[in-house]
């Protein structure tokens, strides 16, 4: 595994750098080890006394688990740098357990984390990146700025070493990404989104961006005739179907338009603007220009030498098109994808693969327990088409999101749980800093555990009700929050609440955190195989990969991002 890509290597930098043979053993020790403990990944911590969770446990590890302190929780079981110091002679299976879960995952420190909490860039301002031009992070918060710098810089590279200036951003949302790539970064983009009010917004924001643009060149007396036309992102308004084949989707990107309304500049009326495509892959914009390399260097963007997510989706008029595809004179391009949502992330490996003019792609996904899997076809969250598709069924690009390769789809226990993906999404490092500074928030998971008891006593039916996040839990008492969450499920607040039986519940709140620390261990495991499954993939149809952890994993979880290119030729 590799830490961040700097800019100008070589394209050595983009292939694997673990074998195809060791990619498939790290996956078959993976689906053991989360087979032995399928218990513990597929448990329900609001099951913690419904359920009596704490003696599913193995008994030797009972005692020396029931009395850590939460910062000792969180170096013993959860760090894996940490100095250890046990406080009593742990069991070897305890022990085992932890350094193989540790062991198995991919290590999610990226170049030049260490113990920063946030990245360098905003220790002067937590809110401002003193790395990205202010016309990027205007609409931007500190942890998508962080993003849009990092992927986009990769994006540039990878651009550099395929010769392809045309990217197509898919779950593109308000634009900040493809902004910073065709503003800052001189490429031609295409932003693809499913919802229809957030491309209106990218294309409003774009705008301001202009404005910005014209005042500074009024202010230092540049004249447009001698600049650059802008490079705008061309924004369509579709949604990428999972089981449409690339064919379709190519169709999508090459035919489909997007009209908006805006200024041409501060001193022009609003007037009808209509994106278009050239076939050299050029997105235009009205005839303004400006000076493309002083805006990098004005704005303080880099150079090449020098991402939660979009979920809704929706359906487009776009799609469906009955335009004959023809491929050939068509440039070349990149795929990436932001924090792209359960499919979709699986969706664009598939158009990567078997889309001839798809040269290379950056792909950080998210969201794993909204992806399909044969257990599980339609999880919560999973959108469907509302209007037939256009292809034929044996033109699917997959049956399911999980798994992607014929290797892990053979493996025994390869399975994962809707539990175990939504665990796999959980943010660790952010965990494990509630532990060690010994928040009261840590009192919530037994809040809702013991709520679950009583609801249980009441209505047996209603299993693991949704009851949803009660805000500033941890500062009510729990008969203030019983009150709150009974409303929620349809139930008397006023439910009789037996004093003893709540103080012997609260009793047991740092069993109830050491447990879900416990799940908590194999939560990147679990990520670590749905990303090696699609690394694998990728290594079945002849393209090498590497899986490069680029943002800094205390602000930004889901911090791996896939990249891979093609071969020449």
């Amino acid at each position: 595994m590799s830490s961040e890509p700097a800019a100008g290597q070589d394209v050595e930098k983009f292939t694997s750098s673990f074998s195809a043979e060791e990619q498939r053993e790290l996956a078959k020790r993976i689906t053991t080890f989360l087979s032995k403990y399928r218990h513990l990944m597929d448990s329900f911590i609001i099951e913690f006394f419904t359920e009596d969770l704490w003696h599913t446990l193995p008994n030797s590890w009972q005692p020396v688990l029931q009395d850590l302190s939460y910062p000792q929780t969180a170096d013993l079981l959860l760090s894996a740098h940490a100095e250890k110091r046990y406080p009593s002679v742990w069991p070897l299976s305890l022990l085992a357990f932890s350094a193989t879960a540790h062991a198995l995952a991919f290590p999610r420190q990226c170049s030049g984390t260490g113990l920063l909490r946030r990245p360098k860039e905003f220790l002067e301002n937590h809110s401002q990146s003193s790395l990205l031009g202010h016309i990027f992070r205007k609409h931007v918060k500190p942890k998508k700025q962080h993003e849009i710098r990092k992927l986009g810089m990769l994006v540039k590279q990878l651009c550099d070493q395929t010769g392809c200036r045309r990217v197509v951003d898919v779950g593109s949302g308000q634009g900040h990404l493809s902004r910073f790539l065709s503003f800052g970064l001189g490429l031609s983009v295409t932003a693809v989104e499913a919802d229809h009010a957030l491309v209106a917004m990218a294309s409003k924001f774009d705008e301001e961006l202009i404005w910005t643009l014209e005042k500074e060149k009024q202010k230092k007396n540049i004249s447009s005739q001698l600049s650059k036309p802008y490079n705008f992102p061309k924004h369509v308004a579709a949604w990428v179907n999972p089981k449409d084949s690339w064919e379709s989707f190519f169709r999508q990107i090459r035919t489909s338009n997007y009209a908006t309304d805006g200024l041409m500049t501060p001193s022009q009326p609003s007037k009808k603007r209509l994106w278009s495509f050239d076939k050299q892959g050029d997105s235009h914009g009205p005839s303004d220009c400006y000076d493309y390399q002083e805006l990098s260097t004005a704005q303080g963007a880099e150079s090449s030498s020098g991402n939660c997510c979009s979920c809704t989706q929706a359906n487009s008029e776009e799609a469906g098109s009955s335009e004959e595809i023809r491929p050939e004179g068509y440039p070349d391009f990149l795929l990436t994808g932001l924090h792209a949502c359960g499919d979709l992330s699986a969706t664009l490996l598939h158009h990567f693969v078997h889309c001839p003019h798809v040269r290379g792609i950056t792909s950080v996904a998210c969201c794993y327990m909204k992806i399909s899997t044969k257990e599980n076809p339609t999880p919560p969250g999973l959108v469907t088409p509302r209007t037939p598709l256009t292809d034929a069924p044996d033109s699917f690009p997959s049956k399911f999101g999980y798994p992607m390769s014929s290797w892990v789809e053979g493996l025994q226990g390869h399975q994962l749980s809707y539990k175990a993906r939504e665990g796999a999404c959980h943010a660790t490092e952010d965990y494990m800093r509630r532990l060690r500074d010994e928040s009261q928030q840590l009192r919530s998971h037994c809040y809702r555990a013991m709520l679950e008891s009583f609801i249980r006593d009441t209505k047996p039916d209603l299993r693991r009700a949704g009851i949803q996040t009660i805000k500033k839990s941890h500062a009510l008492t729990f008969t203030e929050y019983a009150r709150l969450g009974l409303a929620r499920v349809g139930l008397p607040q006023d439910l009789p609440l037996d004093p003893e039986r709540v103080e012997a519940m609260m009793e047991q709140q740092r069993r109830v955190v050491v447990y879900f620390s416990l799940t908590m261990l194999l939560a990147p495991v679990v990520e670590t195989l749905v990303l090696l499954d699609r690394m694998i993939y990728l290594q079945e149809n002849g393209v090498d990969s590497q899986l490069v952890p680029l943002f800094n994993p205390n602000f930004s979880p889901r911090n791996f991002v896939l990249v891979a290119m093609k071969p020449s030729g």
